[in-house]
């Protein structure tokens, strides 16, 4: 089962070395952001880890980034599972969701403040991008529901703090939450809204996955963590929140009210220019006598904003072909940390049973999500290895026969610097699919067998040569030799 509240999965990630905490007073304006970027950008992922700032100037929270997402195997230890486990675990939750129960009672709101109490600057939000972000931003899971349904949604929508009762929210036409407020300010009502900061990591991790509309990703959680997502009425509206979670934000976004949001460092590596968005009131907070502030971070690809999207995304296609399609002979899908699903690299790997079966396959990835280039290999190719992608490109993939280019694919994500868009402001890119599975006998690898070579393993270390994990493409290619 994964951990039952944030504050146990980070006090198991500090044991094992995936955080690391920084006690000197932090200037929250500019170092938090700029540290956590050294994080990802300067340290391999099998050595990275989150960063706690347990003294925030001019707050009296802690400050949490990057450990949920610091890396493959931090992500795994959120859901309770090893690294090996994680597409299986979300397949299990897509397929067989747990419904999540109410509670009366929660540590969320052992503190309640309202009206005049209410102030954003108590909370240490950080500026991610300093010099260049338009101010502190909250980015953690909001949710949201439509009037007439008691469905929720849950998503990560970057939200501006303007003063210490309101934020501007990047709600756009087209995604679920902006979609279900409408249905409130078309009644000529304010639609309910609430941020969860500090949630159990199931919660987190199900909260970025691109699921269809009418998905609840709540119950999703509930799969992913073997256990019912514990909910709680917020105390200003009717919306449902994660009893569990550190700190709560309240509030209502009214129907015609708008300001300048932006600018703010995507996800994708460039900045986001200034537009109009929603303007939230802000109408309680609520927390934890001890709370812990955490902040997704993203930006500069890698970041953990990439990672958790790799994981969920990927997980999420890799149910859709194998249920939903039939394509059982699907294994795994891998997703790039640059873009994590919007405009990323995917890397299918399966069992073909038919000529043509990789590219059909290929196909179908491309035409239910956002990816860009879809790759797919065989079931003996370790694809988040670069080295042994490399080696399958340039032994299994003629780029005359095997490339499939989709054109006229219209662009959702208007970042994308590849693409030039017409005088309406509209890009029409493509996509490209590599079936890199093997179509012709190849040879013997050039490895002795398996027994021989475990053999002198041994003799390696009887020489006091020094240890190492065996990497999962030796391990592969010993398993055919």
């Amino acid at each position: 089962m994964s951990h039952r509240d944030f504050r146990e999965f980070i006090a198991v990630a500090e044991q094992q070395g995936l955080l690391r905490r920084v006690t000197r007073t932090v200037d929250r304006s500019w170092e938090p952001g700029c540290l956590i970027k050294w994080a990802f950008q300067g340290l391999p992922e099998e050595e990275r880890f989150g960063l706690l700032f347990d003294n925030v100037e001019g707050s009296e929270f802690a400050l949490g980034t990057g450990i949920l997402g610091a890396s493959r195997r931090a992500y795994a230890l959120g859901l309770g599972v090893a690294p090996d486990e994680i597409s299986a675990q979300w397949e299990k939750a897509l397929v067989n969701p747990i419904q999540p129960v109410s509670v009366k009672t929660a540590p969320c709101q052992e503190v309640v403040k309202t009206g005049d109490q209410v102030r954003l600057s108590d909370l240490p939000i950080p500026i991610w991008t300093p010099g260049k972000d338009a101010g502190p931003y909250i980015t953690t899971t909001t949710v949201t529901r439509e009037a007439s349904s008691p469905n929720q949604n849950t998503g990560v929508y970057r939200t501006q703090v303007r003063d210490d009762r309101h934020v501007m929210i990047n709600l756009n036409p087209r995604r679920h939450a902006y979609d279900q407020a409408a249905t409130w300010w078309a009644e000529g009502k304010p639609a309910p809204i609430a941020w969860v900061i500090g949630a159990e990591p199931a919660f987190q991790c199900a909260s970025v996955a691109s699921l269809v509309s009418g998905a609840e990703e709540m119950a999703v959680a509930g799969g992913l963590k073997g256990a019912p997502i514990e909910l709680i009425q917020c105390v200003t509206n009717d919306l449902r929140v994660p009893a569990n979670a550190e700190i709560i934000i309240e509030g209502e976004v009214l129907p015609d009210e708008r300001d300048d949001e932006g600018p703010f460092g995507e996800n994708l590596g460039f900045m986001a220019t200034m537009n109009q968005r929603c303007v939230a009131h802000v109408t309680a907070i609520t927390h934890r006598q001890d709370a812990i502030y955490y902040g997704l971070t993203s930006q500069m690809p890698p970041s953990e904003s990439t990672v958790l999207q790799s994981h969920a995304n990927g997980a999420l296609v890799r149910k859709l072909l194998r249920h939903d399609l039939g394509e059982t002979s699907v294994h795994d899908v891998f997703v790039d940390y640059t873009y994590g699903g919007q405009m990323a690299h995917a890397i299918i790997s399966m069992t073909p049973q038919l000529p043509g079966h990789g590219r059909k396959v290929g196909r179908a990835a491309a035409e239910m999500s956002s990816f860009k280039r879809i790759t797919v290999v065989d079931e003996d190719i370790d694809i988040r290895d670069p080295v042994h992608m490399d080696w399958v490109m340039n032994t299994r993939y003629n780029p005359e026969t095997d490339t499939v280019i989709l054109d006229q694919i219209y662009m959702r994500f208007a970042m994308d610097p590849s693409v030039a868009a017409d005088e309406d402001g509209v890009k029409m890119g493509s996509k490209i699919i590599i079936d890199a599975t093997r179509r012709f006998p190849e040879g013997d690898f050039s490895l002795s067998s398996k027994d021989t070579m475990m053999r002198a393993l041994e003799v390696w270390k009887e020489a006091g040569l020094p240890e190492f994990e065996i990497p999962r493409r030796a391990q592969l290619r010993l398993d055919k030799s």
